[in-house]
């Protein structure tokens, strides 16, 4: 599948080489000629190290745009016109989303040679985190203040947006998993649909290692079926964020990639947020300590400064959070052992991402995340 050389983002933030090949200048001179608006031009500038797609800035006639390739198997058309019609909604009650470009035929997402494009107008603001893996933590209060309060922003816009449950399960944040009252009888029973995922857990006696590192967090989570669905962001890292001076502070500009949105709940996504930007995951076994109960604090606070939170859904966020992240991360094992054939980072999502994130919290580190949240209701 790798065709040329590029170095993208791997899981354990090092450079590896890209499971897909770089959008070419080929690809390039035929988008052109799907978008009028370009005027004929176009010029690659830079590339994405973003490893689950390819993308691009590309130079056109009519200014910069981004241009992100899918491969067929994991989004079709149909399924991101999904996301484009979310982001629509949001940006017409006021969110400081990007425009999606419109096709000479009127899609927002064009199918050719087996694969997907999508083409973005360019945000305002200026990407600070560009270069930041999706493991790496704020480091600014006042910066995850102000992500809280968007966050909430974008909750507000998508109250009144209603859309049925995304048609995939690859790369896509969901909460089936976590909402269901017997997860392990869910996975058994999607199994017949996912072929990756029931190829990968056919080698393992996953029944038991979700007995012993899941269940004993899903256990306290049956109010959370009570929580209304709402279509969320899911991937709520300061990568997907611009920013702008503020006077002596910063204010996000803009709010990027609705590659994991599906109907979830606001609390899911305050988790995920906590959880990708408070949490230095890809440090956790130096000795300094990986939480950073200053970040959740803050993006909590100014997410409350918006939208009240009562004491008990903020105990309810803390106990969500140890396994906030089972859905997706089976979505990762599924996507290397299915999609791009690739058993090592199959075992890093399996492994190291759905069960060691939740036995981390079981540490003192994590136990004092949590206390934290709990001492804030």
């Amino acid at each position: 599948m790798n065709n040329a050389p590029h170095l993208v983002q791997g899981l354990n933030n090092d450079a590896v080489d890209a499971d897909w090949p770089a959008l070419d200048e080929a690809e390039i001179g035929w988008l052109a000629g799907q978008y009028p608006q370009w005027h004929g031009q176009a010029r690659l500038r830079w590339h994405s190290p973003r490893p689950l797609s390819a993308a691009a800035l590309v130079d056109t006639g009519a200014g910069q745009v981004f241009v992100k390739r899918h491969h067929g198997s994991v989004r079709s058309a149909a399924t991101l016109a999904e996301e484009h019609r979310f982001i629509a909604h949001l940006g017409a009650a006021g969110l400081p989303v990007v425009q999606v470009l419109r096709a000479a035929d009127g899609s927002t997402a064009l199918a050719h040679d087996g694969w997907t494009y999508e083409v973005h107008t360019l945000g305002r603001g200026e990407d600070v985190y560009r270069d930041a893996p999706s493991w790496t933590p704020l480091t600014a209060i006042a910066q995850a203040h102000e992500a809280g309060r968007m966050l909430a922003r974008l909750h507000q816009a998508a109250t009144d947006y209603h859309a049925p449950q995304r048609d995939t399960h690859l790369l896509v944040a969901r909460d089936d998993l976590i909402r269901a009252r017997d997860p392990l009888a869910m996975i058994a029973h999607d199994l017949d649909q996912r072929p990756g995922l029931a190829a990968y857990l056919g080698r393992r006696d996953w029944r038991a290692d979700l007995q012993r590192a899941v269940l004993p967090w899903h256990a306290g989570l049956a109010r959370l079926q009570a929580e209304p669905r709402l279509w969320a962001h899911n991937d709520w890292h300061v990568s997907n964020l611009l920013w702008r001076a503020d006077g002596e502070t910063m204010a996000v500009a803009s709010v990027l990639d609705f590659g994991l949105a599906s109907p979830t709940s606001a609390l899911f996504d305050l988790a995920t947020a906590i959880e990708r930007n408070a949490i230095a995951w890809l440090e956790i076994d130096r000795p300094a300590p990986a939480a950073r109960p200053g970040i959740a604090l803050a993006l909590l606070a100014g997410y409350r400064e918006v939208l009240p939170l009562s004491a008990a859904r903020v105990h309810l966020l803390a106990d969500l959070l140890p396994i906030v992240h089972l859905d997706f991360a089976l979505s990762e094992v599924e996507y290397f052992e299915g999609v791009t054939g690739s058993p090592a980072n199959a075992d890093v999502a399996y492994h190291t991402f759905l069960l060691g994130h939740a036995a981390w919290f079981q540490g003192h580190d994590g136990q004092a995340l949590l206390a934290a949240l709990h001492a804030a209701a």
